[in-house]
């Protein structure tokens, strides 16, 4: 990656320099992970790291931002953290006004997840919906952070993400963006407030207490719970942080302890020796990858087969009369049950519902936000090409580490028969965005926030973004984006307590 810095790509470190983890054996990951947020400064970061901490925080700004004005199912988040009120400390993005650091967090977390179009690891887990909202809460509540500390912050809970999700033997049975999110985010979050390491290790214990989420709230249709889990995750992430700050202890034993994480979340094992493997040195979070279309994103490789075989063969609805998709384990997922699948009734369900975003490539010829409204829902042409969608089992697409392909046919109503199994998907490391794409995205979602700025304004908020670093105050960028009072704008559409739109 290319940028205008104004340091060497990586400063090499001495033997003093206390991010380096204990050589001890018998001593916790807790306190290894510690020691390395604690002491990591953006001067000492590779390139490719200070540089995906900066586009994950322009690209979470923008993602909360357009969900502000896009996803009912933030409404109820919104309307307690101001019926709660409290110390005005942080902004709510978007819809403005200050509240305690947690409850911000809270509501920004909840924003940053509920389009599914916030970064993801290379494996598939989200880890700056969870950091970001709880960085950005405890920088504006300290006040001065500079922009080179929100992004070393940044940078290293993203790599203690990585290392985590890479490293365990995971069963599909917890979300991991929020059991592994809310470590990441309150290192970072404990980062930005300069903890010192033994008190960055007591707040990762906290943490401990907000750890939680299980898959069904991922895979489970009909709930709005898939859509904010990143907003419980960020408040977990502030309040361990500001607990550790005010003198609470953890757990010195968190991670490996005979009932600590590791035995408890992972019991079939995890990787102690390639977790700490270059920590200090390798930003493992560096592979970060952001979205381009605001769906889960293990259908993006359907999503990419199906343009490509449309546009290719100009195929139009009345030729189709079935697709069929190949799906692994977690695909499968995205199309049970069929029918729930073929027609969902909530915006939240739409992005995880394999048919239908495949539908929404095969009739629009793209997937973008418009496309997830009320309207979108209810489009006769996407439903009747959903119906045509059959999920075909083929466990070679088995979700183990990467996300795995996808493979679409498409049968015409003449018989024949057109298939593609997708490669260098946008957003993947083979075609990742880049920074004038990130951009574009961030301005585009500003623009259908609850309250859009002036495009002028926020053109020049995407280049204070790009340039980060040389920021003496991030508070300024948060609350421009804040808006005006959390009271003053439209209704968004409501739900029924049913959950489906009215």
């Amino acid at each position: 990656m290319s940028e205008d810095r104004d340091r060497p790509a990586h400063t090499p470190r001495t033997a003093g320099n206390n991010t380096r983890p204990s050589a001890l054996p018998h001593e916790d990951l807790v306190h290894h992970f510690a020691r390395f947020a604690a002491g990591v400064q953006y001067d000492q970061l590779p390139t490719d790291a200070a540089e995906t901490a900066k586009k994950s925080i322009a690209d979470t700004l923008g993602v909360i931002m357009a969900a502000s004005g896009l996803e009912p199912a933030v409404r109820p988040v919104i309307d307690l953290v101001r019926e709660s009120a409290g110390t005005p400390e942080a902004t709510v993005l978007a819809f403005g006004g200050r509240v305690p650091a947690d409850q911000a967090a809270f509501a920004n977390g909840a924003m940053a997840h509920c389009l599914d179009f916030d970064d993801q690891t290379p494996w598939g887990q989200h880890a700056g919906s969870s950091i970001v909202p709880a960085v950005l809460a405890v920088a504006e509540r300290r006040g001065g952070v500079a922009g080179r500390d929100l992004i070393a912050a940044v940078a290293a809970g993203q790599d203690l993400f990585a290392r985590l999700r890479r490293n365990v033997a995971w069963r599909k049975d917890w979300n991991l963006s929020t059991v592994i999110g809310v470590f990441a985010a309150t290192a970072a979050a404990a980062r930005v407030l300069s903890l010192s390491p033994v008190q960055l290790a007591n707040a990762l214990g906290i943490a401990s207490m907000q750890c939680s989420g299980v898959m069904e709230v991922v895979a489970g249709p009909g709930s709005d719970l898939r859509g904010v889990y990143a907003g419980f995750s960020a408040r977990g992430a502030v309040v361990a942080t500001l607990l550790a700050a005010n003198g609470l202890r953890g757990v010195r034993r968190l991670f490996e302890g005979t009932y600590g994480f590791f035995a408890t979340y992972f019991p079939d094992g995890h990787d102690r020796e390639a977790m700490l493997a270059g920590l200090g040195t390798e930003f493992t979070g560096s592979g970060t990858l952001y979205k381009p279309w605001p769906s889960v994103g293990t259908s993006h490789s359907h999503i990419q087969a199906t343009l490509q075989l449309v546009a290719e063969h100009r195929l139009a609805v009345s030729d189709i009369a079935e697709i069929r998709c190949s799906v692994g384990d977690y695909h499968a997922l995205m199309c049970t049950p069929l029918d729930e699948r073929r027609s969902p009734t909530t915006l939240t369900d739409a992005r995880f519902s394999l048919p239908f975003l495949v539908a929404v490539a095969a009739v629009h010829g793209r997937v973008g936000l418009a496309d997830f409204s009320p309207a979108g829902l209810a489009d006769p042409q996407v439903l009747a090409v959903a119906r045509t969608v059959v999920p075909v089992p083929d466990a070679s697409l088995n979700w183990t580490l990467e996300l795995p392909p996808g493979r679409v046919e498409f049968v015409t109503t003449d018989g024949r028969t057109y298939s593609r199994t997708s490669s260098a998907v946008p957003g993947t490391a083979e075609a990742p965005l880049t920074w004038p794409d990130v951009l574009r995205k961030f301005e585009d979602c500003v623009a259908v926030s609850v309250d859009p700025l002036p495009a002028r304004e926020v053109a020049a908020l995407a280049q204070r973004l790009r340039h980060l670093q040389h920021s003496p105050d991030v508070t300024g960028i948060v609350r421009t984006l804040g808006g005006r009072s959390i009271a003053a704008h439209r209704s968004l559409p409501t739900t029924t307590q049913e959950g489906h739109l009215g």
